[in-house]
Formats: structure tokens, C-alpha cells, sequence
């Protein structure tokens, strides 16, 4: 039996990335899965590729009548939505006094509004069968600061507490809500950032399989007791500074 058998995900920014290697884990564990991007071609191709446990519909994370749709599209094929994946997000900055409010206001609307949106949209459906999973993805920059990304910095800690938040407010219908926190992952987003592994304790970077696997316990009922909590997956940044460079 699979870890994932029965359960009906519903994935953001699913198209590449992190997203895309979830889609496909979901999928692989047992789970029919709907794929929700902008990119309208890359998410159709994987959505073809993962076959029939697998549907593509058009997401823009911003607008409350999409994240609607796209529950009603995953309830209307597959019957049910118990598992949601708030993955959609973009990164970029300047130093905070160089930040636009246009910038800021965009990178806040995708960022946490997008994941608002996407647990509201969610939850009347989970409640319909007696609970589900949320998962969201946050980042290392949702438990500590990085230079020149305030606008990332503040919308990761502001998912990190939407989802404590949830966490308290759904428990009673039997909906679970965790965060999920990596470090540094090579995927096409993180492609031109400089890979920091001098700060990392398994000098390396992670890979979106690493990411996904993580999101497979917490959207399967092998983590039945968890919500509210952060999990990290950074190869060990938070932990220290492996170089013993922050001594004193």
C-alpha cells in the first residue's frame, strides 16, 4: 500500500521546481493530484506526463475566484480535496529602503495573500469529509533574516504564522496545517542566486526530491499528530555556522 493511497492533493506552483517534484511524489505515492500554475504548458506537459492521477488547472494564487475554481475542478474529477500544498511563491529584493511599494505589494500578495486565499478555498472541502492536510511552504527566510530580501523575509514569517494561526482555528474539523522551510534548493528560481555552502553543514545544497519527500509525510497519515509545527529542511544552515565563523 502506498503512503499516499486515497488522498486527492491539490498543489500551487506546481508547473517546475519544487512544486513540480511534489506533484510528481504525490502521485508516485499513491495520490491523484491537480496541478495549479500560471504556466499554463509546463503544467499541461506534467500533468500529461504524471497521467491519469494527475490534472492540470490555471492558477493565479492572487485571486480568491481561481483558488474557487480550481477546488471545484479537483472535487468535480476526483470527489474530494483532502490534501492542499501552498507552494506557489516568487523571491528578489533590494535593501529595505530601496524597496518599491509596488514590489513589496506584489511579493506580499503572492507570498502570504496567495496561501490566505488558497486555506479559505480549501477548507469547506476538507470539512466535507472530516479533515485534510495543509501544507505550506515557507522558507529558511520564514526563521531568520537575509539581506536585501524584505519583502521574501517578511511574507516566509508571515506563512509561518498564517499557518500556526489555521493550525489553531481547523484542528476542531480535523484539518492539519504545517510549514515547511528550506534552505537553499537548486531549482530555476534559485538558479542565478550565489549557492552558500560554506554555511550549510552538508555543504551542499538540496534538491526539490528532498522537499517533496518531506511534504509526502505531512500530507500522509504517518504525521496524524502534527500541526502548527515548522519542519526544516536546510542540510543544517540553522542549526550553525559549520565554519565556526560566528565566534566571538
Amino acid at each position: 500500500m502506498s503512503r499516499l493511497d486515497g488522498k486527492v492533493a491539490l498543489v500551487s506552483g506546481a508547473a517546475r521546481g519544487i512544486g513540480a517534484a511534489i506533484a510528481q511524489a504525490m502521485a508516485a505515492e499513491g495520490a491523484n493530484v491537480v496541478i495549479g500554475d500560471l504556466l499554463d504548458e509546463e503544467g499541461q506537459a506534467l500533468a500529461e506526463k504524471i497521467g491519469l492521477s494527475a490534472a492540470y488547472v490555471h492558477l493565479d494564487v492572487t485571486n480568491p475566484d481561481d483558488w474557487n475554481a480550481a477546488v471545484g475542478t479537483t472535487v468535480e474529477k476526483y470527489g474530494e480535496l483532502t490534501v492542499l500544498v501552498n507552494n506557489a511563491g516568487i523571491a528578489g529584493g533590494v535593501p529595505i529602503d530601496q524597496y518599491s511599494h509596488a514590489d513589496w505589494d506584489k511579493i506580499v500578495a503572492i507570498n502570504l495573500t496567495g496561501v490566505f486565499n488558497g486555506i479559505q478555498a480549501a477548507v469547506p472541502a476538507m470539512r466535507n469529509v472530516g479533515g485534510g492536510s495543509i501544507v505550506n511552504i515557507s522558507s529558511l527566510a520564514g526563521l531568520k533574516a537575509n539581506p536585501s530580501a524584505a519583502g521574501y523575509t517578511a511574507t516566509k514569517f508571515g506563512v509561518r504564522g498564517l499557518t500556526k494561526a489555521a493550525a489553531v482555528d481547523l484542528g476542531k474539523y480535523g484539518i492539519r496545517v504545517n510549514s515547511v522551510h528550506p534552505g537553499f534548493i537548486t531549482t530555476a528560481m534559485t538558479a542565478a542566486l550565489p549557492a552558500e555552502t560554506s554555511v550549510i553543514a552538508l555543504a551542499r545544497p538540496g534538491r526539490p526530491d528532498e522537499i517533496a519527500k518531506l511534504v509526502i509525510f505531512l500530507a500522509s497519515d504517518e504525521s496524524s499528530f502534527s500541526t502548527g509545527a515548522e519542519f526544516v529542511a536546510d542540510g543544517g544552515e540553522y542549526g550553525g555556522d559549520p565554519t565556526g565563523g560566528g565566534l566571538r
